[in-house]
């Protein structure tokens, strides 16, 4: 008997914004496997009886590799299990959701995808800004910092990267914004477009720090640490 499974965004790590549906799936699970931002007071949706286990990658720590994950959803699914998956922020925006779901496909289990807050937008509400305004931010950008070998990708759209009316959001860009900033520059964007560094949105340990493209790839160059960030430039950053 084959189980099925629900992969689960379960927003940026405040509990308050799970959607119900994602707390009527964590209830009913007989697996919550779960990132490292997914973990805390979100997990206390589950049954006791559930199996919870930590899948979580962060960068510079020790991982399970995908391969091992997906083998992870197949086999408990396999079993006949009610698995969910659970993803920081939306499991469709860089949270290697493909690749499990080519996995399922393969071992012909049922899935459904069950969206959540992405960080990007609890960032900008924790900040009290929109991402949009009209007529001078009338697009928004959502682009990795890193690549699979953790360094800033080559094949970036530059061009529109540095497009001073959009507003751009770099997911895990701490370690690579120097290097980006120095290209964005050479673009054309200038050094003081206004940034925002947004630190553990929508928990506890939250920070929010209103600064300049130029002046943020200077603190970051000396900077090291390992609390998951978001990096949000362009026209609307400065509102106070």
């Amino acid at each position: 008997m084959s189980g099925f499974v629900s992969f689960v965004g379960s927003g940026p790590g405040d509990p308050e914004l799970l959607t119900l549906k994602a707390v009527d799936r964590l209830k009913r699970a007989d697996a919550v496997l779960f990132d490292d931002l997914s973990s805390g007071p979100i997990l206390a949706h589950a049954r006791r009886d559930a199996d919870l286990v930590g899948v979580g990658k962060r960068a510079g720590r020790p991982s399970p590799k995908q391969d091992h994950v997906s083998r992870l959803l197949v086999d408990y699914a396999s079993g006949g299990a009610r698995v969910v998956r659970l993803k920081s922020g939306d499991g469709g925006l860089f949270g290697r959701l493909e690749e499990e779901l080519v996995a399922l496909r393969a071992a012909g289990i049922g899935y459904e995808i069950v969206p959540g807050v992405p960080s990007a937008v609890a960032a900008a509400a924790a900040a009290g800004i929109p991402l949009t305004r009209r007529l001078t931010a009338r697009r928004v950008q959502f682009v990795t910092g890193h690549d699979v070998t953790g360094q800033l990708p080559a094949d970036l759209n530059l061009p529109a990267l540095a497009d001073p009316e959009a507003t751009t959001v770099v997911f895990m860009g701490k370690r690579t914004f120097p290097a980006l900033a120095a290209l964005l520059t050479a673009h054309g964007l200038p050094s003081q477009t206004p940034a925002l560094l947004a630190e553990a949105v929508s928990t506890p340990a939250q920070s929010l720090h209103r600064t300049t493209i130029g002046a943020l790839a200077a603190r970051l160059a000396d900077a090291r640490s390992d609390t998951p960030a978001l990096i949000l430039y362009g026209p609307l950053a400065e509102m106070p």
